[in-house]
């Protein structure tokens, strides 16, 4: 039997909202707080995910929950009170990535269509919060940018996963992009280079040579495929390039390595020091794989490996700030923004 509903008794639809584009900023994350229990917190969510520590057997749940997450939050947490943002209580990296959104949003305000935002993959602001304030103001697009330079599993693809999880639980999703990484692209490399020319003409000594420092990763995650060293290498040989330096007087590293697991090579750490035993009394320290100065850059740089070249008989030491929401900055995520956002906008 055929049953046919009057016009008049259909439920009418929701009145059309305007098309709007979202564009969300996302960098790695941050403790809510600068104590052991945020610290916790934060690491829980952060050495929990898979993408960053692979194995997540028995094993490492065991040393996670049994030594870790009891022993390194108050280390940690010590660390973060040495850069906190007192004023607005809150990391340095809360506050720059805040800052780069704000003026993303005034660089493109001539599209007033588009609404930019912010989130942290670990952290808050959370993805899936952002992602949901975007689309009650009618964002049914969305650019997501992963704020690394360099492309690897433990950072741009988890931006990804999550976003992905987050669009599985809506039924109404935006149509999505993801910028791609930006580890050689002219403006990033000229960026880095006009930035690295201005601080070095700000110090009262010069360098003898230019460490540029990117985060490690451990080695075996490369040998399976991960390109993140091919690209540190290509930003580093790029940068080179448009400086006019050679190998020996601009040199690559890794730091922040952690656990027993052989990392990405030479180590920040082990090359400051053996700089300084050579007789190397004068060098700066830049760090291209950080959008935003952070903890890996304002303590474990510019404090931690500064008293290690000191100590070992280095003599000046400038930890180069990052891009951070600089105009040359600035100007890189403008223009991976308007070039991905070609045919939205």
């Amino acid at each position: 039997m055929t049953v046919v509903v009057p016009i008049g008794s259909a439920k009418p639809a929701p009145a059309a909202q305007p098309e709007r584009v979202g564009v969300l900023l996302v960098n790695l994350g941050t403790p809510d707080t600068a104590d052991a229990s945020g610290v916790r917190v934060y690491l829980k969510e952060f050495l929990s995910d898979p993408r960053v520590i692979e194995d997540q057997g028995l094993l490492w749940k065991l040393i996670l929950n049994g030594v870790i997450l009891r022993v390194r939050p108050g280390r940690k947490a010590r660390d973060y009170q040495k850069i906190w943002n007192a004023e607005k209580n809150e990391s340095p990296l809360k506050t720059i990535t805040r800052a780069q959104a704000e003026k993303l949003a005034g660089s493109i305000a001539d599209h007033d269509h588009v609404v930019v935002d912010w989130a942290m993959r670990y952290g808050n602001p959370s993805i899936g919060s952002r992602i949901e304030a975007l689309t009650a103001q009618g964002c049914n697009r969305l650019l997501v940018v992963p704020l690394y330079p360099q492309y690897s599993a433990a950072t741009s693809a988890t931006v990804c996963d999550e976003v992905f999880r987050v669009l599985a639980g809506m039924r109404a999703q935006p149509t999505l992009r993801v910028t791609p990484p930006y580890y050689d692209d002219p403006d990033y490399i000229e960026a880095l280079a006009v930035s690295i020319n201005a601080h070095l003409a700000t110090l009262p000594f010069h360098p003898e040579l230019i460490v540029a420092s990117f985060h490690g990763m451990p080695q075996k995650y490369v040998d399976k495929g991960d390109p993140y060293q091919a690209q540190c290498i290509a930003t580093t040989e790029s940068l080179r390039k448009r400086m006019g330096l050679d190998a020996s007087k601009l040199m690559l590293t890794f730091q922040s390595r952690f656990g027993f697991d052989a990392w990405l090579q030479p180590y920040t750490d082990k090359t400051i020091e053996q700089l300084a035993k050579d007789g190397v009394k004068r060098i700066a320290v830049v760090t291209p794989g950080f959008a935003a100065d952070c903890l890996e850059t304002l303590e474990e740089i510019a404090q931690e490996n500064a008293e290690i070249f000191k100590h070992n008989g280095g003599e000046q030491f400038a930890a180069i700030p990052c891009l951070n929401d600089s105009d040359p900055g600035m100007d890189v995520i403008r223009q991976l923004v308007l070039r991905e956002l070609q045919g939205w906008i």
